[in-house]
């Protein structure tokens, strides 16, 4: 009887071609991902270079050469923690200046640095300058996302506003003091001290920006870490606190009466309210805190030439820019240093 057999070796040998087309295509796109990243890399490196070179031109047409790259370019894209009223004088300064619009994502200090960062972690690149306080910079600067800019305006400026790498600079100083609502507070019982909160007057009055640990770890060095935390931990028993985010929000909210007393705002925005007839001042508890507001381009800003045209704005005085005074309580320039 006769069985019938199949031969394998057809089988085998389809099993076996498939299998070397599949490892093949699969090293196709390996090798086209690879080509891919490649070219992407070297798009980058490219861009770092681009920023850097114009970052770093010194020559004597180097404001005209701005000028004319910046309008090529037609944009950039800025990202800012300033009051709302602040960043629209200094863009619309500086668009009338140059005609160049100016892309504008406000935010607070700890929502841009975690967006920078996101966005370079994901490999895209759409900020071309940043405003931020100094601490959010350094952090950045930590993460290799700024570029150093050889301003002649940097001769202007103290020493003590340029961190070592010069990847950012303070271009003012915002002192944090205490604000107060004038129909809720009276004067002659405001605090002279921070010992003074311990008072139950103030239970459910005491207002704080909610991300303002740069400020308390200052006032912490000065009090003293253990003696300055009792404290705090003794307020919050006996009056605690109400965190609200955002300096604006908060210095709007002591104006408003929602918040009669404010620990932690910016006096120039206080003074500002003020000036508009809102029942609002402010005073200082000392010890005194303040920090640099700080300015820096990133190193793979798409429009480099619109960004170092803007950094040298900021940087050029209150004549050149009268909306950059809205921004600081004191600009940190040699001329104006204690």
């Amino acid at each position: 009887m006769l069985e019938a057999t199949t031969d394998p070796a057809p089988a085998e040998a389809g099993q076996r071609m498939r299998t070397r087309s599949a490892v093949a295509g699969a090293f196709g796109i390996l090798a086209a991902g690879a080509a891919w990243m490649i070219v992407l890399n070297g798009s980058a490196q490219a861009q770092v270079s681009r920023t850097t070179e114009v970052a770093a031109y010194a020559g004597a047409d180097r404001a005209q050469r701005l000028i004319e790259g910046g309008k090529r370019e037609g944009a950039l894209t800025m990202y800012s923690n300033a009051p709302t009223d602040d960043n629209a004088a200094v863009v619309g300064a500086f668009e009338r200046k140059y005609g160049i619009k100016v892309n504008l994502y406000r935010a607070s200090s700890e929502e841009i640095r975690q967006r920078a960062l996101a966005e370079a972690a994901a490999k895209r690149f759409d900020v071309d300058f940043i405003l931020n306080n100094g601490p959010a910079m350094e952090a950045m600067a930590d993460e290799k996302l700024l570029a150093e800019v050889k301003s002649p305006y940097l001769a202007d400026v103290m020493a003590r506003a340029i961190p070592p790498h010069r990847e950012w600079v303070g271009f003012c100083l915002n002192v944090l003091v205490q604000a107060y609502n004038t129909d809720l507070v009276r004067k002659a019982e405001l605090p002279k001290s921070y010992s003074d909160l311990r008072d139950p007057r103030w239970k459910g009055r005491i207002a704080i920006e909610a991300d303002d640990s740069d400020w308390f770890a200052g006032l912490m060095g000065e009090l003293g870490e253990e003696a300055g935390v009792k404290l705090f931990r003794e307020i919050a028993a006996t009056n605690g606190f109400s965190a609200r985010k955002g300096h604006t929000l908060l210095t709007n909210l002591v104006a408003a009466g929602e918040a009669p007393l404010a620990l932690t705002v910016f006096n120039y925005t206080a003074e500002q309210l003020k000036k508009r007839g809102a029942p609002i001042d402010w005073f200082a508890i000392a010890p005194l805190i303040s920090m640099p507001n700080s300015i820096a381009i990133a190193r793979m800003a798409p429009h480099p030439s619109a960004a170092v045209l803007m950094f040298d704005f900021m940087l050029s005085g209150r004549a050149e820019n009268p909306g950059g005074s809205r921004l600081c309580s004191h600009q940190p320039q040699g001329r104006l240093a204690a």
